[in-house]
């Protein structure tokens, strides 16, 4: 059995998990969430853990509980603490506005990039170089950032762009006559 899998989840306290035969809803001071159930795992919810246990004895289905063990786990954190990632702009003017759920950014393009953000997701701007994406959701989260840093990824040569705040970018040398 999956080593992840083996480990049951603790419920902290204003969480509220709920299981059916098709679905696992997660609920919280943050929001709600709800995902699918695989038919290769079984879940149990008892009094403040939630257990997943493989269906049979196939490689897919024990890989499958440790991954749906991992996801719900994702999700009672993002319900209860939330996730955010930080994103840092590099560059002589490059600007950052947070505007409702719109990002207004100023990156050395010719023209303003504005990129609207999905429901669950809220984002921020404590100063004009920086970006804080927070929300409920762990996958979404990431993606929103993704997409955010996709708009200009940092540039090898003089490290310009939107990059995260932990991002190392190795910067190549100049080309020598």
């Amino acid at each position: 059995m999956s080593r992840v899998g083996k480990m049951p989840i603790a419920v902290p306290k204003g969480v509220e998990v709920a299981v059916t035969a098709e679905q696992i809803s997660v609920k919280g001071s943050l929001g709600t969430l709800v995902r699918p159930v695989s038919g290769l795992v079984a879940v149990k919810n008892d009094d403040g853990q939630v257990s997943f246990a493989p269906v049979d004895e196939s490689v897919a289905a024990n890989a499958m509980s440790g991954t749906m063990r991992a996801l719900v786990a994702n999700m009672v954190n993002g319900v209860s603490k939330g996730f955010e990632r930080k994103l840092t702009l590099v560059g002589v003017g490059f600007r950052a506005q947070a505007q409702g759920t719109k990002l207004n950014l100023q990156v050395g393009y010719s023209h303003p990039v504005v990129k609207d953000m999905p429901a669950g997701i809220k984002v921020e701007c404590p100063t004009q170089t920086e970006i804080l994406i927070k929300g409920a959701d762990r996958q979404a989260v990431g993606q929103i950032a993704a997409e955010v840093r996709a708009i200009r990824p940092p540039e090898p040569y003089k490290g310009k762009g939107i990059r995260y705040a932990d991002e190392k970018v190795s910067l190549k040398e100049t080309k020598k006559k």
